[in-house]
């Protein structure tokens, strides 16, 4: 089975789209029936996270091959709607998503027609429980953390090296870097992921990194695998992804 996987999208409805169509062009020209995996981090930081998620949720219920992976950025306006004081753990300054300069509260709010400004954590809750499609936050809780395919696993951020795939905590799976990023074993399959940014999609020997910073003005990246192996796909085609260089 041919298997396309795009990175990390933050609420950039014009760039997925734009990949969405490199994807078909890649696909059609190569007999069809590919499916597609994102890997997660659908919202915050860019204009149309509601977009996203829509565009997203209509392809499914009209039978497009998609996965969509839940990031650790889909879980900050789930959790907020339903535990309101609920800070991420993986957030080292222990801050609420909301008090974040950075993480990208504000447009998904505004996204949803709902103005961040200087307004309390109660007021907020109130306008994400009216504004934001009761649809919307059941399906981005329930997006499921990993899939298999035949030449990776994809997921999120990353793996604990040496637990088994069943063991795995959904903190690892979606917030992973240090013992995941700066460990080179084998993990018996190549790790696809997103979360930590890259300049380029890059090989790394036992894992794929392909996080190309969408949210930060850089590009969405697709990566494709079948029975060619695996390349980037570009608007002028296939491209030979990049190795970083073996340590010694």
């Amino acid at each position: 089975m041919r298997s396309y996987v795009i990175g990390d999208i933050h609420g950039q409805l014009e760039l997925l789209k734009a990949a969405h169509e490199r994807v078909a062009r890649d696909d059609a020209a190569h007999g069809g029936d590919g499916q597609l995996i994102h890997v997660g981090d659908l919202i915050d930081r860019g204009p149309d996270s509601r977009g996203v998620v829509d565009y997203l949720m209509r392809g499914q219920a009209e039978g497009q091959p998609w996965t969509v992976l839940k990031g650790n950025h889909d879980r900050f306006l789930t959790r907020f709607a339903y535990q309101p004081e609920w800070r991420d753990p993986g957030l080292a300054s222990g801050k609420h998503w909301l008090d974040h300069v950075n993480l990208g509260a504000a447009p998904t709010l505004a996204s949803y027609g709902i103005e961040r400004g200087e307004r309390s954590h109660a007021e907020l809750h109130g306008e994400v429980l009216a504004k934001v499609p009761e649809a919307h936050l059941r399906w981005i809780d329930g997006l499921p953390l990993w899939q298999r395919i035949p030449q990776a696993l994809i997921v999120h951020a990353g793996i604990r090296p040496g637990v088994p795939l069943e063991e795995q905590t959904e903190h690892d799976l979606l917030w992973i870097r240090q013992g995941f990023l700066d460990d080179a074993t084998d993990h018996g399959v190549l790790v696809v992921h997103g979360h930590t940014v890259v300049e380029r999609v890059t090989h790394f020997g036992n894992r794929l990194a392909l996080d190309t910073g969408a949210a930060y003005g850089g590009p969405l990246s697709v990566v494709v695998f079948d029975e060619a192996g695996m390349a980037v796909v570009t608007d002028t085609g296939r491209q030979e992804i990049e190795h970083a260089p073996v340590p010694v």
